[in-house]
């Protein structure tokens, strides 16, 4: 199996989850691992309509923001296994994952049987 042809895709969406994460959030601090949503910066003259918007504002990026750090973690988690050598090979038996599947899901840590598992 070419692992560098998956190596650049998933570096590729490395970059791209990285700017998207970027703009909706920063890296916990305490937690470099961890991400966390932005809050739009308030005015004193919001109104309860205003403030309201921004909270549903806030609680929306909050919900993205989960989804792209788990993509996100599961494409370091790719990487890590093609430096490790381990990329490819199904994480629940062991056996090599489908390279079609592969190429739906550079990151998939598992065979089409283990999809769901």
């Amino acid at each position: 199996m070419n692992t560098d042809h998956f190596r650049d895709r998933l570096s590729e969406e490395k970059a791209k989850l990285e700017t998207e994460l970027l703009s909706i959030g920063r890296r916990n601090p305490e937690n470099p691992n961890d991400w966390e949503a932005l809050p739009q910066e308030t005015g004193q003259e919001a109104d309860r309509n205003d403030a309201a918007d921004l909270i549903s504002h806030y609680e929306d990026n909050t919900a993205i923001l989960k989804d792209l750090e788990i993509r996100y973690n599961e494409v370091l988690a790719a990487l890590a296994r093609i430096e490790a050598g381990t990329y490819g090979t199904c994480s629940v038996t062991g056996e090599p994952i489908e390279e079609a599947r592969l190429e739906a899901d550079p990151a998939a840590s598992t065979c089409k049987a283990h999809l769901n598992g």
